[in-house]
């Protein structure tokens, strides 16, 4: 995938946790464990350890945490965030029946051995594909990696090397393991509608006596024209727009990720705070559109507004159709109307991403 895929937030949790919930919640299962390379804080977890190089490594890792008093163990990819209690039902029964079980699916495609230039279209009828959780005795997991030192796809090919058979369950389409971006796809539609979102930002500032500060709005540069007081470089726009991404996501404000507290913002230019503000949704959500308005009775805003959307696109990764601004004076009306600051507002709609 590219990525941690079995770490990645999906509906507003991340890809493990749908199975693991599953483990947890069903009737015949009396403790959930982990084994990841991540650090996770998981309270309802037996026990949380790092995994192996592979797969027969992180399963022994996963075998010599779980609790002494367990006789039957499943092993399960967190990347099938789909597998049902019945299949969890199905297995624990087999390995009650035979010491050990896997739910395995029907083969409905053609398929064909390749190896150098032969080819060999194999019986469908005599073929299944293999799934998890796949479960045995204790003791047979341990006497197989006492055997087994090298690599396997999966536990149960140890297991049939002690010369147990494996009891094969009925297993399930949904059950499908994440391998893939469209794999992915495939699990957010299953899952439903995606969640969209609306976040509201406002700011304002004062315009300062400095005249070595930039006046900047919209990450753009508005030379001799006094700027706004602030600990950044104070551009409003942008300052409106990260409280609208951020409030959409529900992560806090700006003052949050940005204080003014902190030296490391102290003049910084507000486009690096929008692009960590996009970084921080960008595994979760996508931005479907920006709409921003500014109140200021000058600088003249629209003059330089395609340079705006282009900056403020630029560092989200959008396409400029997406962002959209206008501005507006008030009307000699107050402080903004008496040219003592300028104010923005951003209102920012986001979408879940599978």
């Amino acid at each position: 995938m590219g990525f941690d895929k079995v770490n990645l937030v999906v509906r507003g949790k991340p890809l493990w946790r749908y199975s693991f919930d599953t483990f947890l919640a069903h009737a015949d299962v009396e403790a959930v464990g982990l084994v990841s390379h991540a650090v996770y804080e998981c309270r309802e977890a037996a026990f949380v350890v790092p995994g192996g190089a592979n797969r027969t490594e992180s399963s022994r890792a996963g075998l010599d945490a779980v609790p002494t008093w367990a006789e039957v163990i499943l092993v399960h990819d967190a990347a099938r965030p789909l597998v049902s209690p019945q299949v969890i039902s199905r297995v624990i029964e087999g390995v009650r029946q035979s010491g050990a079980a896997s739910p395995v699916i029907p083969i409905v495609d053609t398929i064909k051995q390749v190896n150098h230039e032969q080819i060999k279209t194999l019986l469908r009828s005599e073929l299944v594909a293999t799934q998890t959780p796949q479960g045995a005795l204790r003791q047979h997991l341990e006497a197989a990696h006492r055997m087994n030192k090298g690599t396997v796809t999966d536990d149960m090919v140890m297991i049939e090397s002690l010369g147990i058979k494996p009891t094969l369950v009925e297993g399930e389409e949904r059950n499908f393991k994440v391998t893939t971006m469209d794999d992915l796809i495939k699990f957010g539609a299953i899952l439903g509608q995606p969640e969209t979102r609306t976040g509201f930002g406002y700011d304002i500032h004062r315009f300062s006596d400095d005249p070595t500060r930039p006046l900047m709005l919209g990450g753009v540069h508005f030379p001799d024209h006094p700027a706004l007081m602030g600990h950044s470089d104070a551009d409003v726009v942008i300052h409106a727009v990260v409280d609208s991404l951020l409030g959409a996501a529900a992560l806090g404000d700006i003052g949050v990720h940005f204080p003014n507290s902190d030296p490391r913002w102290k003049n910084c230019p507000s486009l690096n705070f929008l692009v960590t503000t996009g970084g921080m949704l960008a595994a979760e959500w996508e931005i479907v559109n920006i709409d921003i308005a500014v109140i200021a009775e000058t600088p003249k805003i629209m003059a330089r507004s395609s340079e705006i959307l282009i900056a403020i696109s630029g560092a989200l990764k959008l396409e400029t159709g997406r962002v959209s601004i206008k501005a507006t004076t008030n009307e000699l009306l107050g402080a903004i109307g008496r040219s003592e600051g300028i104010a923005a507002f951003a209102t920012a709609t986001i979408r879940q991403r599978f």
